[in-house]
């Protein structure tokens, strides 16, 4: 299967590639700290993007992008990849938050969050995970009542966890539940909760794969007063903006794994017969995932969508990519373990974990069949719309 483009699309690609000869940054060097922790260099490299266009190409221009449809989307995602790039190392707060006040938020919100959030002039975490309730969003606890005075602002108490770069960011968006007394879906709301607000108390906490990855926290909230002007969307609606927060981040979801299966394909060289055999496997993954990723792409462009299939796209990438990096490390014996080890050309436009040993490597897997989703939730999915089993 060959996936072809017509010429608007292909017009569309050399343009993109045209701007990044001209516009790529020369003075990338620090690292970001976390996932919300923008550097200089970083700040201005996405404001570049923003302000012509490519930072986020499916949306209006006045959100940093140009309209582009899915087909233009694809190419610009294909484009970075080939050069092992992300056009903004706050991927949750241009992916997911800026993108959900697009589309929940009112006309103030844009102008105070997202389009500062596009511009890399604030970043955002994402407060949706807690103790008791990960995959299952429904059974949060974080609770937020109306304050009795004039103003009728929100007090939230509660805890999140795993909550990727909250200490660097400005603002998380903050899902809390506003009625307990509704059924658990639906007494749900979203609140834009700055950092800085008395009562936040951040605590970052190391990565399974590095003492020193810093991107995890947990967060306290205790008696935090948020102005009811932060509510985003509706009171108890927060269960829509939830999917549709999720529906922005898995819209191309596959494409990131194919990405990173291709990456370690180039990386790892297997020696031996066996790993040979083993890696023939690996690039078999590789082109079936294409290959069906292909599928639900050209179906997305003539207008429809099939959500089932988006599940085995993640769940075969996921354990695809885990899969292979077990190959890679079991095949380097005691020298995989070797930390701080690089893996891979550096890249300081590349997200330091895809380019680390290859223990990090493997280890950092684990939450592509967590998040967004866990392997046995895709499962289950699979299973009742894909195969038609009963629950």
């Amino acid at each position: 299967m060959e996936l072809t483009f017509g010429t608007d699309v292909e017009e569309f690609r050399a343009e993109f590639v045209a701007f990044l000869d001209e516009n790529l940054p020369t003075d990338a060097w620090d690292e970001p700290g976390s996932t919300a922790d923008l550097p200089d260099w970083a700040r201005r490299w996405q404001r570049t993007l923003f302000d012509n266009g490519w930072l986020q190409p499916g949306n209006p221009p006045e959100f940093g992008g140009r309209n582009a449809n899915i087909l233009q989307q694809y190419v610009y995602q294909v484009e970075l990849a080939r050069r092992r790039m992300f056009h903004s190392f706050n991927p949750q707060g241009v992916g997911i938050i800026a993108a959900s006040l697009i589309t929940f938020g009112t006309l103030e919100q844009q102008q105070k969050w997202a389009i500062p959030i596009l511009r890399g002039e604030l970043t955002a975490a994402l407060g949706m995970s807690e103790p008791s309730a990960g995959s299952d969003l429904a059974s949060l606890r974080t609770r937020a009542v109306r304050s009795a005075d004039s103003r009728g602002d929100f007090v939230v108490n509660g805890q999140k966890v795993w909550t990727s770069g909250a200490h660097h960011a400005d603002v998380i968006l903050t899902f809390v539940r506003t009625d307990p007394d509704a059924p658990k879906h639906k007494g749900i709301s979203v609140l834009l909760i700055p950092t800085d607000s008395p009562g936040v108390m951040r605590r970052p906490f190391a990565m399974a794969s590095d003492r020193e990855d810093l991107d995890f926290n947990e967060v306290f909230f205790t008696d935090v007063r948020v102005p009811s002007e932060n509510l985003v969307g509706p009171l108890n609606g927060g269960w829509t903006v939830a999917n549709g927060s999720l529906g922005h981040e898995r819209n191309m979801l596959w494409l990131s794994y194919a990405d990173r299966l291709d990456d370690l394909l180039t990386d790892f060289t297997p020696d031996t017969e066996l790993e040979r055999d083993k890696y023939a496997t690996l690039v078999m993954d590789a082109y079936a995932l294409r290959a069906m990723g292909s599928t639900v792409l050209a179906q997305a462009a003539r207008g429809d969508e099939d959500v089932a299939l988006l599940s085995v796209l993640k769940l075969m990438g996921s354990e695809a990519g885990q899969a292979a990096t077990e190959v890679a490390l079991n095949a380097q014996g005691p020298e995989g373990l070797v930390d701080r080890a690089i893996t891979s050309p550096y890249n300081a436009l590349n997200f330091h974990g895809h380019m680390g040993s290859w223990f990090d490597r493997y280890v950092r897997t684990f939450a592509g069949t967590i998040a967004g989703g866990t392997s046995e939730i895709q499962r289950n999915i699979i299973a009742q719309r894909v195969l038609g089993l009963p629950r």
